[in-house]
């Protein structure tokens, strides 16, 4: 049989609201592998905050994080790395209209390291998974390569202003999408990156069979994810508009081995699941 290309969001997907890996989805992952197919992450996280889960499942293949603009292969060093970087002179030009914004700090992230506009104890607080190297001055002088991502952090009432004023500026350049409706924060990548283009990327590197791809996904940022590969899948927590265009949606959530219940009747694992 061939193999399946096996990917995974993990916020709201694969984990759950604590942050773990149901014991059932990990026991199913594990019997896909065994049976040959290859099952992997397709993240918005930098690879600090998803490398856990990735050693905890036991992987041995790619890795997409930043949603797209970083695929590389933690075991194998001959798989070529690919990065999409934000070109620096747009990140100079937001920090010069810093105030016109009203932006209230900016995040530049290289690779696993972090570069802030502003010191800011509590903003960096929040960066804590990973244990990244946290820089500190105007990035426009403290940056030693062009960064993977951005983050702005605004206020609530600013955030439908900066968007709109980033796609009249910076159409042909930037992607963005806010972290959560309760979050203040603009994540920013290279224009044309999503997941999707990371699985291509992946497929192609592997060899891979483009028609025997699933995903699982619950938000704005797996759309294209969801749209590209052969069998899309929402969660049952996932936004309305993922489940429209979705080909399935889970019968149950992230905090109930959605995503190991599914694959384990669709592959018919025949794994008896067992309530806690």
């Amino acid at each position: 049989m061939k193999p399946y290309l096996i990917c995974l969001d993990l916020d709201g997907t694969l984990l759950t609201d604590e942050n773990t890996i149901g014991d059932y989805t990990n026991r199913v992952v594990q019997e896909l592998k065994r049976q040959g197919h290859y099952v992997m992450i397709t993240t918005g996280r930098p690879y600090r905050a998803s490398v856990p889960y990735y050693k905890e499942l036991r992987l041995n293949t790619p890795i997409v994080n930043f949603n797209g603009a970083f695929v590389h292969h933690p075991l194998d060093f001959e798989f070529k790395t690919l990065q999409e970087t934000l070109p620096q002179d747009v990140i100079e030009d937001i920090v010069v209209h810093i105030d016109k914004y009203d932006i209230k700090n900016i995040v530049a992230e290289v690779r696993d390291d972090l570069y802030f506009q502003y010191h800011d104890s509590v903003l960096m607080d929040e960066f804590y998974m990973g244990d990244p190297k946290k820089v500190a001055g105007d990035l426009r002088d403290n940056m030693p390569e062009e960064a993977t991502s951005l983050l702005i952090k605004t206020t609530e009432d600013r955030i439908d202003y900066i968007r709109h004023a980033f796609d009249n500026v910076y159409a042909e350049t930037l992607a963005h999408r806010q972290w959560a409706p309760q979050l203040a924060i603009i994540e920013i990548i290279k224009k044309g990156v999503s997941k999707a283009t990371g699985i291509k990327y992946v497929l192609d590197a592997l060899n891979l069979d483009e028609s025997r791809t699933i995903a699982f996904g619950d938000e704005d940022n797996d759309l294209q994810m969801i749209e590209y590969v052969s069998h899309g899948v929402a969660m049952k927590n996932a936004i309305d508009e993922l489940k429209d265009i979705a080909k399935d949606v889970t019968p149950f959530d992230n905090n109930n081995d959605g995503v190991g219940r599914y694959l384990n009747d669709y592959f018919n694992l025949n794994i008896e699941y067992k309530e806690l």
